[in-house]
């Protein structure tokens, strides 16, 4: 019997920690609410915000030849969606005077997708391997 239980536990931990887990293919979804002002991916070109191949990592306000509003006070992501998860919930309560009119997304696992489909592509717009 306690056998069963400890098997059983470690089911709903593994199971707990796969629905936790990041999934791209649902960031790609997310990301469509996005690509009406972004682009990302091989050959994508700033529209009315920039590019956002290689946005893990990258200084915010950097990508060349895109007009910013005004200096960005978003550090680069490092590897984690912390500053990108704290931009993207109010983006304009997080840079007043944006001109990024999006409402944000509140839901973190959403987030947490949209980060994960954001973060593969690299400054060129490949796929990270």
């Amino acid at each position: 019997m306690l056998r069963t239980w400890i098997a059983a536990a470690a089911l709903v931990t593994a199971w707990t920690g796969a629905a936790a887990a990041q999934d791209v293919e649902k960031g790609a979804i997310s990301f469509k609410k996005c690509a009406i002002c972004h682009k990302i991916g091989p050959g994508a070109t700033n529209l009315v915000g920039p590019v956002l191949n290689g946005l893990d990592g990258r200084h915010s306000g950097s990508v060349a030849g895109f007009s910013y509003s005004m200096p960005t006070r978003i550090p680069a992501s490092s590897g984690t969606n912390r500053p990108f998860a704290e931009y993207i919930k109010d983006p304009r309560a997080k840079i007043p005077g944006t001109k990024m009119i999006f409402a944000g997304i509140k839901n973190e696992p959403e987030i947490k997708d949209l980060w994960a489909y954001i973060k593969q592509f690299d400054a060129e717009g490949n796929i990270k391997k």
